[in-house]
């Protein structure tokens, strides 16, 4: 592995890790959960860094949150995280980042309208397809008590899928070579 892949790796797993720090967002007044930005360094991971090193940087970063560093939103981290209903989630993150990383890498040059629906293709689709049988089967539901619990987080998803193909088009833009 070249010096230029560790750098990315690392970067992204950083940049995941500080977008934990955040704060998350709520909506007062509207039915909608808290969206943290976390899962945005996961998407960014992917579209920017590409497949391999984008999923190898999600890879760290949960391979560092499991040796019990508080890197997750609300300083949660120990190996204790992928026993509960969002541990799914979280082990998809290294699997979405390599397929929005493919996805993009087939077409580099997308414009907004076809990059947007490739990162919500492997940010939501491809994490919701892992992280909601894994919520279903340890906290004891009904897969479609799961999903109808998950319809709430796809707005700020979204939101985060705009952010996501917002930042790679400009970084694209500006490094070309990337």
């Amino acid at each position: 592995m070249d010096t230029k892949s560790i750098v990315y790796i690392a970067l992204f797993a950083a940049l995941t890790a500080a977008l934990g720090l955040m704060p998350p967002i709520s909506f007062a007044g509207l039915a909608l959960p808290p969206i943290t930005a976390q899962s945005l360094g996961v998407m960014l991971a992917g579209s920017i860094a590409g497949a391999r090193r984008g999923g190898l940087a999600m890879l760290l970063f949960i391979a560092l949150v499991a040796v019990g560093l508080p890197l997750l939103a609300g300083g949660r981290g120990g190996f204790g995280v992928f026993a509960g209903a969002s541990g799914g989630f979280l082990l998809a993150w290294p699997i979405s980042a390599a397929v929005i990383g493919y996805l993009i890498g087939r077409a580099p040059a997308a414009g907004f309208t076809l990059m947007a629906p490739m990162i919500a293709f492997g940010g939501i689709i491809v994490m919701y397809a892992v992280g909601i049988p894994w919520m279903a089967a340890v906290a004891g539901l009904p897969l479609t008590k799961a999903v109808t619990i998950m319809l709430a987080y796809v707005p700020g998803d979204l939101v985060k899928v705009i952010l996501a193909t917002i930042i790679t088009r400009g970084v694209r833009r500006a490094y070309p070579a990337l």
